[in-house]
């Protein structure tokens, strides 16, 4: 790798790295800076998600005390379900062509920025009509959103909070515990399908992994002091930037 495309692709995992332990969003930076250093688009997708994968573990480890499933479900279904869905989302990314995903992942940038967006106030919509006891579709529902977080990381957290609010989750603390949760198990799965599909770009993973890691001690220590609304606008900032170049370049 040239110095310059290692320098690339660690700045954008340190700074998503950061992002992920405060809001999550780290995919913005990843995806695009690998298909920039040359790593074809399902590639880059896979080997994005393999180096943040780190910080998933860590966050999961961080609020183990605080995991309570919704009702009407318990930790075991929601990790089982959620290992299945990631599965079937990162095999479907391994039958997706480099050409097909290059023109779906605008609109999935797209999907994922609006909701960074309208976040805070999807979740307070959920929240005043969350039902509790909806095992079944609590089951479709954790089914549903691991499926997209093994095909494309972006926008995950956010689609998780919403999930949860909707199931009945009122405490945010224990609602990102399972996020963080599930977020780590399927991306174990999702990382393990990637392995063996031989669709991780290696040379870059180690660099990446690295600079993710150190990305999400800065990232806590950043949390204290940074204004939420500020880093959320930051971050759709750079989501629609990225939108916009991928826009760009699947239609010029």
């Amino acid at each position: 790798m040239e110095p310059v495309s290692i320098l690339i692709i660690a700045t954008a995992a340190f700074f998503a790295g950061i992002i992920n332990a405060l809001a999550g969003g780290g995919s913005f930076l990843t995806l695009p800076a690998l298909v920039f250093t040359g790593v074809p688009p399902v590639a880059a997708n896979a080997t994005g998600t393999a180096a943040l994968l780190p910080g998933y573990l860590a966050s999961a480890w961080a609020y183990r005390d605080l995991i309570r499933a919704p009702a009407g479900l318990s930790v075991l279904a929601v990790v089982v379900i959620g290992a299945v869905g990631g599965a079937a989302g990162a095999l479907l990314l391994l039958a997706t062509s480099d050409q097909a995903f290059r023109a779906i992942v605008p609109w999935l940038l797209l999907f994922a920025t609006v909701l960074f967006a309208f976040g805070p106030r999807l979740h307070g919509f959920l929240a005043r009509r969350a039902k509790r006891g909806h095992g079944f579709w609590g089951r479709v529902g954790v089914l549903a959103v691991c499926g997209y977080g093994g095909y494309f990381n972006g926008g995950m957290g956010i689609v998780m909070l919403a999930m949860f609010r909707l199931l009945g989750v009122h405490d945010l603390n224990v609602a990102n515990g399972l996020k963080n949760l599930l977020s780590a198990v399927l991306t174990v799965i999702a990382v393990a399908v990637f392995m063996v599909g031989g669709a991780i770009s290696w040379p870059e993973l180690p660099p990446m992994a690295l600079a993710a890691v150190l990305g999400g001690f800065a990232g806590a220590r950043i949390g204290r002091r940074l204004p939420s609304n500020v880093l959320r606008n930051g971050i759709v900032l750079v989501g629609a930037i990225t939108t916009v170049i991928f826009f760009v370049e699947l239609f010029g």
